[in-house]
This record gives structure tokens, sequence and C-alpha cells, in this order.
């Protein structure tokens, strides 16, 4: 089939490899000069195949108000009379149940599993380096509260059979030596061995090449308009350069994705959740983190990306908006230079990006009610952890083939009514 895929960030270009891969015609349209320059451009760098959860969980309203008085909190809520804004937070509230929170991290832990094989099989088909280390996830816990609150992770990792290690303070500096210097600083830390670090942008880059070498063909500096619907069926996209005819339609927008699929009478329960990073030149490897430690009380990501760390995080929900707030780029130094002391934050490059979040936190992934128009969008803050797996996911049902894991809950069948 010929297949237009709309947004090249990581979700984006994993759908165009394994699509190519399927056999079909793939052309990708992005509005940017190239792969990647937007959400996938700069985030935490985690590919967090076991440490991935719901950001709606038990507690969480309880710790939003809580949040409202802290320096620096990792949820910042800007509300405004914006109906898809409340909606989308009434629905993360009804998901804010341990019933809910249960579900919705086993669907992502099958799924993130999944694309951890997908991406494997990535990295030896196209021997792709992307600053990659395989060293896993610590989640650090500052206090008691927080180490007994990961119980209920512990519980769904071990119903998962995904591998996980509980450590003590000094567990966690055999694991991460740097954290020797704030060893007065850990309680505790839940260690998940098979995650991975890499930086996106990269990755992205040189499989946009892999895929340009496979067929695809790459549309840069395209303004989508619409998309040409008739009859209830999706024959191609409208753009400022021209309708682009398909035989199907692949929506890779990210947070943009809801706003083109409305007029169809698509709800998706898409909304932007704006995050945050600092990239910082190492200068002394010894007060470096190996992998990924995860600072359980801001939620923020350190993570060491080649010869630069990656200081991720904050959740805003303020629109679609991508100011870079003083505020959020202190909280990130702060989190940082408090457990890896001595790194020069005044050299690091400041960035935010908006996250597709769904309610549920899982990806919506799949056909829509429109014939030949599929979805691949909503991946939160995973969209780099969960891209291989989405896209082959994906590439099997265009493909009219079973994928490997179960897609029905990943559809967005499961918002009906």
């Amino acid at each position: 089939m010929k297949i237009t895929i709309l947004g090249a960030g990581v979700i984006g270009v994993t759908s165009a490899y394994y699509l190519a891969k399927a056999g079909h015609e793939v052309t990708v349209v992005d509005r940017q000069p190239g792969p990647a320059l937007e959400t996938s451009f700069a985030n935490a760098g985690e590919v967090s195949f076991g440490y991935c959860s719901p950001w709606a969980a038990p507690g969480i309203p309880q710790k939003a108000l809580k949040w409202i008085f802290m320096e620096h909190a990792p949820l910042i809520l800007r509300p405004k009379l914006d109906g898809p804004m409340l909606s989308w937070m009434l629905k993360m509230l009804m998901n804010c149940t341990s019933e809910r929170y249960a579900i919705n991290k086993s669907r992502m832990l099958r799924l993130a599993d999944y694309s951890r094989l997908a991406l494997a099989e990535v990295r030896t088909e196209t021997n792709v380096d992307y600053d990659q280390r395989m060293q896993g996830t610590l989640q650090l816990f500052r206090t008691e509260a927080q180490l007994e609150a990961s119980a209920k992770d512990v519980k769904a990792l071990a119903a998962d059979g995904i591998p996980f290690e509980v450590l003590d303070p000094e567990g966690c500096i055999r694991v991460e030596p740097a954290l020797a210097h704030v060893r007065h600083k850990i309680v505790g830390g839940l260690l998940t061995p098979k995650d991975e670090t890499g930086d996106c942008f990269k990755f992205t880059n040189i499989l946009a090449e892999k895929a340009t070498g496979m067929g695809v063909r790459f549309e840069w500096g395209v303004n989508i308009k619409g998309l040409d619907v008739q009859g209830g069926e999706a024959k191609g996209v409208v753009t400022d350069r021209g309708t682009i005819a398909s035989d199907a339609v692949v929506v890779a927008l990210g947070s943009y994705s809801p706003l083109l699929v409305k007029p169809h009478g698509i709800n998706l329960p898409v909304y932007p959740v704006k995050g945050y990073s600092l990239t910082i030149p190492i200068t002394d490897a010894s007060r470096a983190p190996e992998s990924t430690v995860m600072d359980e009380t801001y939620k923020i990501a350190i993570t060491r990306l080649g010869d630069r760390i990656r200081v991720g995080g904050m959740a805003e929900i303020s629109g679609y908006t991508n100011d870079l707030g003083e505020a959020r780029r202190r909280t990130l130094e702060h989190s940082v230079t408090d457990l890896f002391p001595g790194g020069d934050v005044s050299k690091a490059n400041f960035w935010s990006g908006l996250r597709p979040m769904t309610p549920d936190g899982t990806p919506v992934i799949g056909a829509t009610k429109v014939r030949n128009l599929y979805l691949n969008t909503g991946h939160g803050t995973l969209g780099w952890t969960m891209s291989c797996g989405s896209a082959k996911v994906l590439a099997d049902i265009v493909s009219g083939r079973q994928a490997d894991i179960e897609t029905k809950d990943l559809s967005i069948g499961r918002y009906a009514a």
C-alpha cells in the first residue's frame, strides 16, 4: 500500500521503518526540516522497559495539592477554561484508583517489554549507534515513605515477570558509585536491570537514514492542513503543497494528533504535558551517573548519554505552550547537583517539549472508525521507550497481520462510552 505517516519524531520514524520492512511504499510528512526536532529532540534519554508507570496513580490527587506549595514540584498545573484540558484531567482523576493503576501499568509493561525486544531487533538489523547503555534504571528513594510506596510497583513487576531488585543504600552505591558522595540522602532504591539509556535524537536521525535507504520518502517543511476523508475512508492528506493520495494514513503527531482527527468525529483523549530537560557536559566522570537515576522526590531522571548528562522531568499542564520557565530550570539544577555535586550546570542547554499524554498513561495504537486511518500516539513520557514496539504492532495491524501481543486494549476503542 501507499502509506503516509504524519510526524517524524521517534514514533513516526520507527513506524516508517517497520512499515517499509513489511513491503509498503511509505512517505513521512513533517513541518520541521528534519527528524526528531520536537518532543523527541532532548528527552530524558531513559529507555525504561521496567520503570514505566502511569502518572495516574493512587494518592496523586492528594500529592498534587501538596506539590502546589513546593518550590521544586514535579507537577505544575496551570488550569484554564479549556474544554479538552478539563476533560482530560477528569479522565485522569478517574484512573487514580488502585484497580485502574494495576490494569494500566500491566498494559504499559506488556508494550514496553515487547518494545525492548523490538529495539534489540532494530539494533541488530541496522547497527545503529546512539550512545546506548544497558545498565538499568535506579529509582532512588530519599524517604521511607517512598520506599514503602514502591511495593505496588514491585507487585506489578513481579506479576508481569519483569526483573527487578530492591536495594539498600549500599546496593544503590554499588550500581551507581557516584552516589557515595551523598550516601546520607539515600534510603534505598528499586533497580530495573533490563532498562537502557540512549540519545533519542541520534537514534531517530540514523534510523531515518536507514529508512530512506529502504525506499521511505521524507517530505520536510510541509504543513499539514487536514485529512482527505471521503465516504468515511481516508484517501490522503491535505498539505500546503497539495494533497498526498494514500491507501492508508498513520497519525503520529504527538500532542497535535487530536486536533487533526477531531473534525472527523474522533475524540482522541491526548493532551500536551510539558516536560523540561538540561543537557550538561561531563567534567568529572567519577561524579556522573553510569545509567539512569530516577530521583523519586522530584520525578526527575538523570541519565548518562556518552560525554553528557541529560536531566529531564516534570509535568506541566498548561496547554500548547512551549516557553522555558527559569523556575523549571532551577528544579532540574537542584535535583542533579543535589545527587551528583560538582557538575557545571552553567554550561547546560535548557529545553522543553510537549509530551502527548493519555489519561491512563497507555498510548493509542491502531485503527479508527475512519477506514484506513490509523493512530500511533499518546505515549506520554515513554515515547522513546515504547517506540519500536509500538511501530511493530502498528505495522502488523496496518498489514492485516496478527500482532505478537494483545492490542485490543491499546486501541482508541478502550475510551468508547
